[in-house]
C-alpha cells in the first residue's frame, strides 16, 4: 500500500458487525490487510453488504460496506466521505462470510478475494442494444422483393437486431442499412438478453433403478434446504450426470438457484447440450472465454436471482448468488479446481465452505474421487451415493497392460506392434480408437546430436518444447516462443538438433504413416481452444467422421463417443516419475478416466496400456479393476508419515529476480520455523522449477498432523521474518502441485 492510501481511510481488522455511528468500514478490491474507515454524509444511509463509491488516494474507487468491530475512533476529519451508494444489489452476509473464511483459510488479503466477487466491470451500465422496427410513417418508394421480406419478418416479431433481422429475411445486412437510409425502418432499443427458466418437470431420460435410488436421496437432500455434503461416485458410463441433473430440477423446484463446477467448461460442450436435452433450456455459462458484455450480463443476472442454474470453472463460485440451494462439483478429483495464481485455494473445498455457510447441499461426483474425499466419508463427515454398473447395460471395458520391454517399438517408433494391430481391427470393424499422450507438441525436448546442447526457456529451469506444425520451440510454463534455429546455438553445427521423446503431434504423424486412410483428428489444448471447437470436435466424432482421435488430458473430461471401442495410452508411465506425493493417485484417476472413454454403448470396448513396469501399482489396479483396493493401499502408505489426507500440508515459495535474494530470505524463514510436536518443516530447497518467468524461486513445507491447525502457526511464522523488497513469498495451504 502507499503511504498516500494509508491516509484516505483507517484500516480495521475483519470481523462481526458493530459500526460506529457515523462512519463505515468499506473493504476494497485491493491487497490491504482489511476495510478502511469512511465517513458517511447526510443524506445517504449505507447498510452491510451495499456497493459503495469511495475516494483512495486520488481517484475513486468501488467498495462494499463490511463487517467490523468498531476500531479506536481518530478523528472524524480526518475520514474521507462516502461518495454514493450504488444501485445495484447489496453483497448477501453469506457471501461476506464466505470472503472472510476464505481469506482467513488461505491467508490471503480479504479484499484480494472480494476482487474475485465483486467483478468490477460488471457494474458498468451497458448501453441498451439497438435493433429496428418498422417506421411508422414509412416514405413512399419502390419495394424490391428482398425489402418486402424483411418488412414481413418485422411484421412477425419487432424489434429485431440486423444480423437477426437479415437471417430471418434472408437477405444480406446492407439491405437492412439501405432500408434505414430510405426511412423505412427505424432504431429501436432491444431487451436485454436474459436466461429462460429450465422446466423441472420436462421429463428426463429413463434411470435404471441405481439411478432412481441416488436420484431420490439427492432430491431430499435438496428439500431439506440445509447443509449437507454427498458424493456420487460411479464407474465411468454410469450416468451419473443424469442423476445430479435430477437434484438441480429439485433445487429449481424450490424457487433456488443451483451452480454446477466443472474442471473445463469451455470443453464441454456434450454437457450444455446434455443440460439442453433435459431442461428445454441452456444453463447460464462462466468461464474466462466469454466476451466482457457477456460477462457483465451473467453476473448481473445471477446476483438478481434471474440466472437459475449457472455451469461454470472454479472462478464462478464466487458469483453473487442470493440463495443457492445447490452446488455440485463434478470430477472432484480434478487438480483443475485448484488456483495456482493470486489468490490460491481450491474450488472443490470452498465449495462445501460455501454450501455450509448458506445452508445448501453439495454434492462432489467423480469415478474416482481424491484420497480426501473418500476420508471425509470414512469419518462420517460425507455421505456416499454408488453407481457401480454402467447404463443401459454398457459393459466396462477390458483393460491390458502391453510390456514396452518384451513388445517394443520399431527404432524411432512410439506404438508397441500389439496396439498397431489393435488399431488396424479396429478400424477394419468400422469402429473408432483412441490414442492418449499427456504431452503437447511434437517432442518435449530438442538436443544437438553434435555436442550434446539441450533447448532451454530462457525465463525458467524447463526444456523447450517442440512445435512442428508452427516450427516453434515454445516453454509452457511462461510462453516463450522461438523459431527452431537452422544451427546449434552452442557449437554452430547445422541440422543438428533432433527431437528426443513423443508428443501429440509426432504420434500423429506416426498414424498418418501407418494408417493414412485413418481420419484423424487431435485433441489437445493447442487444437481445441474454447466452447466452439471443443463443440464442432465432438460434433465431428459422433457424426463418425473420424476415425482415430489423439489426445491429451482434455480427452479424459467426460466425453460420450458411442462408437469409440479402443483406447491405446501411449506412456502410461509419464505420470508416475518424480517426487510429488499425489503421483500414483493421480495416475491412476487420469488413465482410469481416459480408459472410460472406451465402449460406452452396445460394442465392447478395450483399452491397451504401453508400460516399462507392468507390475507397478497403479498398473496392476488399472487391469484387474481394484481401484479400491488400490486407494486403501495409497492411504495406508499416507497414514504413518501424516501425509494428506491424514495430516496437513502448506508451502511457502519465495520468489526474488536474483539468486542470492531467494537464498537469503529463504534461509531467513527456515531459522525462524516453527518447532513443535507435530511439526514438521522441510526446506528450504530450489523449486523444482528453480527459475519461473526469470524470477528465482526456493520452498519451504510445512507438515503437520490434522488435528493441528496450520494457519496461525503460518501468520506467526511470517510476522517473525521481514521480508525485504523485491522479494515475494506466496503461500499454498493444501498444495496439490510441488513445481
Amino acid at each position: 500500500m502507499r503511504p498516500a492510501d494509508r491516509k484516505r481511510g483507517r484500516r480495521v481488522p475483519g470481523g462481526v458487525s458493530g459500526h460506529v455511528p457515523g462512519r463505515i468500514p468499506v473493504l476494497l478490491p485491493y491487497p490491504f490487510a482489511g476495510p478502511f474507515d469512511y465517513r458517511v454524509p447526510a443524506g445517504l444511509d449505507p447498510r452491510p453488504g451495499d456497493l459503495v463509491l469511495v475516494p483512495l488516494n486520488r481517484r475513486e474507487e468501488v467498495g462494499v460496506v463490511w463487517d467490523a468491530p468498531a476500531g479506536d475512533p481518530v478523528p472524524e476529519r480526518k475520514l474521507k466521505p462516502v461518495a454514493a451508494v450504488l444501485e445495484t444489489p447489496p453483497m448477501q452476509p453469506a457471501m461476506r462470510r464466505f470472503i472472510d473464511w476464505v481469506a482467513a483459510y488461505t491467508l490471503a488479503p480479504p479484499g484480494e478475494v472480494m476482487a474475485m466477487a465483486l467483478r468490477i466491470n460488471a457494474l458498468r451500465p451497458d448501453a441498451p442494444p439497438t435493433g429496428w422496427r418498422r417506421a411508422e410513417t414509412m416514405l413512399e418508394t419502390r419495394l424490391t422483393e428482398a425489402r418486402r421480406r424483411v418488412l414481413a419478418a418485422l411484421g412477425e416479431a419487432e424489434p429485431r437486431s440486423t444480423a437477426a433481422l437479415a437471417r430471418a429475411a434472408g437477405v444480406g445486412a446492407g439491405v437492412i442499412r439501405g432500408m434505414a437510409d430510405a426511412g423505412l425502418l427505424a432504431p429501436a432499443a432491444l431487451p436485454l438478453p436474459g436466461f429462460a427458466a429450465p422446466d423441472p418437470d420436462q421429463p428426463g431420460p429413463a434411470l435404471s433403478a441405481e439411478q432412481r435410488n441416488a436420484s431420490a436421496a439427492l432430491r431430499e437432500a435438496v428439500a431439506a434446504r440445509g447443509f449437507s455434503v454427498t458424493v456420487l461416485d460411479g464407474v465411468t458410463g454410469s450416468g451419473k450426470t443424469e442423476v445430479y441433473l435430477e437434484a438441480v430440477a429439485e433445487c429449481l423446484r424450490q424457487g433456488r438457484q443451483a451452480l454446477v463446477l466443472l474442471p473445463e467448461i469451455a470443453l464441454s460442450s456434450q454437457w450444455l447440450e446434455r443440460f439442453e436435452r433435459r431442461f428445454a433450456v441452456a444453463p447460464a455459462v462462466w468461464h474466462s472465454d466469454l466476451t466482457s458484455r457477456t460477462r457483465r450480463l451473467t453476473w448481473r443476472a445471477v446476483a438478481a436471482g434471474q440466472a437459475p442454474v449457472v455451469v461454470g470453472a472454479r472462478s464462478a463460485l464466487f458469483l453473487p448468488f442470493p440463495d443457492p440451494g445447490l452446488i455440485v462439483v463434478d470430477e472432484e478429483h480434478e487438480t483443475a479446481f485448484k488456483q495456482e495464481d493470486g489468490v490460491v485455494y481450491h474450488a472443490r473445498d470452498m465449495a462445501v465452505v460455501r454450501a455450509r455457510l448458506c445452508e445448501a447441499p453439495a454434492v462432489l461426483v467423480s469415478a474416482t474421487p481424491s484420497l480426501e474425499t473418500v476420508a471425509n466419508v470414512e469419518a462420517g463427515r460425507y455421505r456416499r451415493l454408488t453407481l457401480p454398473h454402467r447404463h443401459g447395460g454398457a459393459r466396462l471395458p477390458e483393460i491390458a497392460a502391453i510390456d514396452l520391454r518384451e513388445h517394443p517399438p520399431e527404432r524411432g517408433k512410439f506404438l508397441a506392434p500389439p496396439l498397431l494391430a489393435a488399431l488396424e481391427d479396429t478400424f477394419a470393424r468400422g469402429e473408432q480408437a483412441m490414442l492418449f499422450l499427456n504431452r503437447r507438441g511434437y517432442a518435449p525436448l530438442t538436443l544437438c546430436r553434435a555436442c550434446g546442447h539441450r533447448m532451454q526457456c530462457p525465463n525458467c529451469t524447463a526444456w523447450l518444447v517442440e512445435h512442428r506444425a508452427r516450427r516453434q520451440l515454445a516453454c509452457h510454463h511462461c510462453g516463450h516462443v522461438e523459431p527452431i534455429p537452422p544451427t546449434c546455438p552452442a557449437c554452430g553445427a547445422e541440422h543438428s538438433l533432433t527431437p528426443v521423446g513423443p508428443g501429440v503431434e509426432r504420434i500423429t504423424e506416426e498414424a498418418a504413416e501407418r494408417f493414412p486412410a485413418a481420419r484423424r483428428l487431435v485433441m489437445a489444448s493447442d487444437t481445441v481452444p474454447g466452447p466452439q471447437a471443443a463443440a464442432q470436435a465432438a460434433h465431428a466424432i459422433e457424426a463418425r467422421e473420424v476415425d482415430l482421435i489423439i489426445g491429451t488430458q482434455i480427452v479424459a473430461k467426460g466425453w460420450h463417443f458411442p462408437h469409440l471401442t479402443l483406447v491405446g495410452v501411449v506412456d502410461a508411465d509419464l505420470g508416475l516419475a518424480g517426487g510429488d506425493l499425489r503421483a500414483a493417485e493421480r495416475t491412476v484417476q487420469l488413465l482410469h478416466q481416459v480408459a472410460g472413454r472406451a465402449g460406452r454403448a452396445e460394442a465392447p470396448g478395450r483399452v491397451l496400456l504401453q508400460t516399462f513396469s507392468p507390475e507397478h501399482p497403479v498398473m496392476r489396479a488399472l487391469v484387474s479393476g481394484s481401484l479400491d483396493t488400490f486407494m486403501a493401499e495409497e492411504a495406508e502408505m499416507r497414514r504413518p508419515g501424516h501425509w494428506p489426507p491424514f495430516g496437513r500440508l502448506a508451502a511457502l515459495i519465495v520468489s526474488a529476480d536474483h539468486a542470492e535474494d531467494a537464498d537469503r530470505a529463504a534461509h531467513d524463514l527456515g531459522r525462524a520455523a516453527p518447532s513443535a510436536e507435530g511439526v514438521t518443516v522441510l526446506g528450504p530447497a530450489p523449486a523444482p522449477l528453480a527459475i519461473l518467468r526469470g524470477r528465482h524461486r526456493r520452498r519451504l513445507l510445512l507438515k503437520t498432523r490434522r488435528d493441528i491447525a496450520v494457519q496461525p502457526l503460518l501468520r506467526r511464522w511470517l510476522d517473525a521474518v521481514a521480508v525485504p523488497r523485491g522479494v515475494r513469498v506466496d503461500v499454498d495451504v493444501d498444495p496439490v502441485s510441488f513445481l
